[in-house]
């Protein structure tokens, strides 16, 4: 088939959780089809990133993302006048519906059309609602979960806008599941979320994260290390919460039980909050964006708190697959078929946390145990190679419900030009 992706980061480097999940879509993708990508250009992003993906693609096309003073100025004004989510109106661009447009009629015109846009993501469903092909959206979240959670956790000051902006993306979200054709979710959870918001029940496919287990290989630790070690995005703000949880209540029992031990807090833009924590407890450690691999090797264990969202932690699989032991709260592996004290441990109370915490800084020997578990349980689970083969039969679906369907009138017609050197080609 010929695909169109969009996505809204580069996936490459594969360095976060919704990036390790679009990539090894892509590289499913380009195994049994013909994609071409299209995606927004972030302040950093380099021409390397885009060369890497390259052999995985027949085209690649990127544009700025919108990030100026003025587009923010004007997304909230749009979002109090036309109801929309304020984040679906940041990210507003109209040189990417132009280049979509484009591309659409010049493969028709090449006798090449795209058969489906894949969406990636809620935040580029509204550039694939006015393409006239079948529509895919590939959702990572129940996004309307986060936003909730956002809102009841906020200051005082900012609640009502939170609030505000919860309702919109939940009523969003809703619409464009209601309206896409196909719709895919990382998880059971995330199933049920969206199925309570939809005006109608509709058919929701659940296709699991996955990662690559060959690649991630075990990493030889330290046997002695009493190192416990987090790799969430402390940006992501149901990380920062179970990161904050498991610090202030959490930790000082572990310190308690074994003296000894160490929290490392890895992640790239840690807040004040987070910063702040080594000044009253030496025994962390804030580090900021670095190469997990080092700290992986001098870990004991690695910690997923989680307490709020939905979706799937990528971190979890990864963690696993190197054979590190997880300790996790329930919600930390939701959607995950694992079995908790046999591939991961689960605790969802501070003391219970605590004691799992402990129980592998003391006994390396289990911890080694688990991790072999939890190792073997995601390369026969959560491989891409097995996962993604799910989207095809999502695709022939589509595609067969949609047969007789007819374009929208603004693109049957001829829709919009494009002007001269909008969009760059990779």
């Amino acid at each position: 088939m010929n695909i169109l992706l969009l996505t809204h980061s580069v996936p490459f480097p594969p360095e976060s959780g919704p990036k390790v999940k679009t990539y090894y879509v892509l590289r499913y993708l380009a195994l049994r089809h013909r994609v071409t990508l299209v995606s927004f250009a972030h302040p950093g992003d380099s021409p390397e990133q885009i060369a890497a993906l390259r052999p995985l693609c027949a085209a690649i096309h990127t544009l700025p993302l919108p990030n100026t003073r003025a587009q923010r100025y004007r997304a909230l004004a749009t979002s109090l006048l036309n109801d929309r989510p304020l984040t679906i109106e940041r990210d507003s661009s109209p040189e990417m519906h132009e280049l979509l447009a484009r591309l659409v009629r010049e493969a028709a015109a090449l006798g090449q059309p795209f058969d489906l846009v894949h969406t990636d993501q809620l935040t580029m469903a509204p550039y694939a609602e006015r393409l006239p092909l079948p529509r895919l959206l590939d959702q990572h979240n129940a996004v309307h979960q986060i936003y909730e959670t956002r809102a009841h956790q906020c200051n005082w000051v900012h609640r009502r806008i939170a609030r505000r902006e919860a309702i919109m993306m939940r009523r969003y979200e809703a619409r464009m599941c209601s309206e896409f054709n196909a719709v895919t979710v990382v998880s059971e959870e995330d199933r049920q979320s969206l199925l309570k918001v939809l005006p109608q029940p509709r058919e929701l496919t659940v296709i699991p994260i996955a990662v690559d287990t060959t690649a991630l290989q075990p990493i030889p630790r330290d046997p002695t290390s009493q190192v416990i070690l987090s790799l969430a995005a402390p940006d992501w703000p149901p990380n920062a919460d179970g990161i904050s949880w498991f610090a202030h209540e959490v930790y000082p029992l572990v310190r308690r039980a074994a003296p000894e031990s160490q929290l490392f807090l890895c992640g790239a833009q840690p807040g004040q909050a987070m910063r702040a924590l080594p000044e009253h407890d030496p025994s962390i450690v804030v580090t900021g964006f670095v190469n997990p691999i080092e700290y992986i090797a001098r870990a004991a264990c690695m910690i997923v708190p989680l307490r709020h969202s939905g979706g799937m932690r990528v971190m979890v699989l990864e963690a696993l697959a190197r054979g590190i032991p997880v300790v996790a709260t329930s919600l930390g592996i939701a959607g995950l078929d694992l079995r908790p004290g046999e591939h991961v441990l689960v605790a969802d109370t501070p003391s219970d946390f605590a004691d799992a915490a402990a129980l592998l800084l003391r006994e390396p020997d289990l911890g080694r145990r688990i991790g072999a578990a939890g190792r073997q349980a995601v390369q026969e689970r959560y491989d891409w190679r097995t996962i993604y083969r799910a989207i095809d039969g999502v695709y022939e679906r589509m595609l067969a419900a949609t047969a007789h369907t007819e374009p929208p009138p603004s693109l049957a017609a001829g829709g919009m030009s494009l002007p001269n050197g909008l969009g760059r080609v990779h």
